[in-house]
């Protein structure tokens, strides 16, 4: 099992930037390839970004690429997500998630495939 806690979540005036973090407890950080996901209110869960086990892969959601970069310490068991030209569309409550596999190269969007969710970090981008 692994244990997610987000944080870095703020009020953001558009066009500024952010980095959330999630650290994880538990199990070996480097046994899982995570995620970070958003949802924001009246709407459903949305993919936002994905690495793989050995971090050299990621994959974004077509409204964040670009604006967004995810990256991992597998030493200090840290998720960091860097946000920047943020936009009010990108206000949501974000998750880091966790899903254990074999190959340390795979990612994968489907938040079905993903075992273990932290609580969420608030993102506001409001002027």
């Amino acid at each position: 099992q692994v244990h997610l806690v987000e944080s870095g979540g703020a009020l953001v005036q558009p066009g500024g930037s952010l980095r959330l973090s999630c650290a994880a407890s538990g199990d070996r950080f480097s046994n899982y390839r995570m995620a970070w996901f958003r949802q924001a209110p009246g709407k459903e869960r949305e993919f936002v970004a994905a690495i793989s086990r050995s971090g050299r892969r990621t994959s974004y959601a077509d409204s964040v690429k670009g604006r967004f970069t995810l990256s991992r310490d597998n030493a200090k068991n840290t998720l960091y997500l860097q946000m920047i030209s943020l936009k009010p569309e990108d206000t949501a409550v974000y998750y880091c998630a966790a899903s254990s596999g074999s190959d340390p190269h795979y990612t994968t969007r489907r938040g079905a495939d993903y075992d273990y969710w932290g609580q969420g970090t608030q993102v506001t981008v409001s002027s």
